[in-house]
């Protein structure tokens, strides 16, 4: 199978449609997360990561990417980046001690190398949002170093991944695209199947999963999914946030749950499903986000 940028969305956005959702245990919004809580947060995201390419490794040999028209340089970087996210885990571990989360059981979505590429960038570009949104939360010195040492590895990772590998942007816009601990473990918790009940509780909370149709592309009107059952009121006026960067692009959604991308996005965008047509924030949040990755050339024109 070639990779071309449809593809891409294609199978990123499949990845993620069906995702089971692990809830961990909650905490009142109002309270702060400590240094060590945020650590953990980070150190599960890790653990996740280097399963998934632990695994990923194990199952395709580089004959495989080359019958998937993957460069023959290519699994030889995967394998960097498995040590860059080993290396990760034996930090942290090593910063946080005794309290050190222990590694969840994950059933990951890529069944060949083109899927295990599509699901390595979006984990990738994931947790660069992971990192640069609980930044807030570090009070020590030394752990905003370190977590911002490893955000830009992640970066670099990510925009490896979509230029190198597949032919498309290397970033998204001036600004990615910091996220909240609850929108990211929304996403992450996608993969995740259980987690030692020992585990120092987490700070987060998922919330409700959001999936567009495979191959949506700005400029279209397109139907979303996603259950808000669980959530304890929703006003009859709902909206998709378009989140990128440091804004977001709100439109309405229909009642038949349909919505129109905006055609000015470019790049990586989280959508979400809000009560509020001016903001994103957890308190507003019904489902989501989804993660959608539309291509842009040199000249900042959508490659569909």
């Amino acid at each position: 199978m070639k990779v071309t940028p449809a593809s891409v969305t294609l199978l990123v956005v499949a990845a993620l449609h069906d995702l089971c959702v692990a809830v961990p245990a909650k905490r009142d919004d109002t309270s702060v997360p400590t240094d060590i809580q945020i650590l953990n947060f980070a150190l599960t995201l890790e653990h996740l990561e280097n399963a998934f390419y632990t695994q990923g490794l194990q199952e395709y040999t580089q004959q495989d990417f080359l019958d998937a028209d993957l460069p023959t340089w290519a699994r030889g970087r995967w394998n960097e980046i498995a040590q860059h996210e080993s290396t990760h885990v034996s930090f942290l571990e090593g910063v946080i001690g005794d309290q050190a989360v222990q590694p969840c059981t994950y059933s990951f979505p890529d069944t060949d190398p083109i899927s295990f590429v599509t699901t390595s960038f979006m984990l990738e570009t994931v947790g660069v949002s992971a990192y640069s949104g609980a930044a807030q939360f570090l009070s020590q010195s030394d752990y905003i170093t370190s977590s911002g040492a490893i955000l830009a590895v992640e970066a670099r990772q990510s925009a490896w991944i979509n230029s190198a590998v597949l032919k498309a942007n290397p970033w998204n816009t001036a600004f990615d695209t910091p996220l909240s601990l609850n929108h990211v473990w929304t996403l992450a918790s996608g993969v995740i199947v259980s987690c030692p009940s020992f585990n120092m509780p987490l700070p987060v909370k998922a919330f409700p999963a959001l999936s567009f149709p495979a191959g949506a592309q700005p400029g279209q009107t397109v139907q979303v999914y996603f259950n808000a059952t669980t959530a304890p009121s929703v006003p009859p006026q709902l909206y998709v946030a378009f989140i990128a960067g440091l804004g977001a692009t709100f439109v309405p959604l229909s009642s038949d749950n349909t919505v129109e991308i905006p055609s000015t996005l470019l790049g990586v965008v989280f959508p979400i499903i809000t009560s509020s047509s001016t903001a994103v924030t957890d308190n507003v949040t019904i489902a989501g986000p989804a993660f959608l990755s539309f291509h842009f050339n040199s000249d900042g024109e959508d490659e569909l």
